[in-house]
C-alpha cells in the first residue's frame, strides 16, 4: 500500500492513541460496568463492549496498513508526469482558477488540506498526466476541463 511519510506517522499515531489510552479506558468502563450487577440489562456495559470491538478491530486494520506500508517520499519522486505523491497545480480551462492536490492514498485524503485520493474521480484522472496535458472529469456538477500547469 502506497502511503506518503506524513500518512505513515499519522497511522503510526492513531494506533498508538487507541493502544496505549483507548483501550486501557474501555477496559476500566467494563471492569466498571461488571461491578453494576446484572450484565443482561446493563447498557453501560454493552456500549463499553461494543467500544471494546471497535477499538481491536480498528487496531488490527491499522496495523495491518502499517506492516504493508510502502513509504514513498514525494522529494524523491519524477517531475515529468503525475504519481502518487506528487502536487499538482491545476487551472480550470473556464474560470482560470487554480487549485493544487497532493494525490495521496484513501486513508490521508482530506480536501480542505488539498490532499486527494488517488481513488477519487479526479485523482484516477491526473495520474500519469504530464505538465500541459488537459484533464477532463465528469462530475455530478456536469463537466469540467482542467490543465495540468505544473507538477511539485
Amino acid at each position: 500500500m502506497p502511503i506518503t511519510p506524513r500518512g505513515y506517522e499519522a497511522l503510526k499515531k492513531e494506533l498508538t492513541q487507541l493502544v496505549s489510552v483507548e483501550r486501557p479506558l474501555v477496559i476500566k468502563a467494563i471492569e466498571e460496568a461488571r461491578a453494576h450487577g446484572d450484565l443482561s440489562e446493563n447498557a453501560e456495559f454493552e456500549a463499553a463492549k461494543e467500544r471494546q470491538a471497535f477499538i481491536e478491530a480498528r487496531a488490527n486494520e491499522l496495523k495491518f496498513k502499517l506492516g504493508n506500508a510502502d513509504i514513498i517520499d514525494p522529494d524523491k519522486l519524477p517531475r515529468d508526469r503525475a504519481v502518487f505523491a506528487s502536487r499538482v497545480l491545476l487551472a480550470n480551462v473556464d474560470t482560470g482558477e487554480e487549485v493544487e492536490y497532493q494525490l495521496v492514498g484513501p486513508d490521508e485524503s482530506d480536501i480542505k488540506e488539498g490532499r486527494i485520493s488517488v481513488a477519487s474521480p479526479l485523482g484516477r484522472a491526473i495520474i500519469g498526466r504530464r505538465p500541459g496535458d488537459e484533464i477532463v472529469l465528469e462530475a455530478p456538477a456536469g463537466k469540467r476541463t482542467y490543465e495540468l500547469v505544473e507538477i511539485r
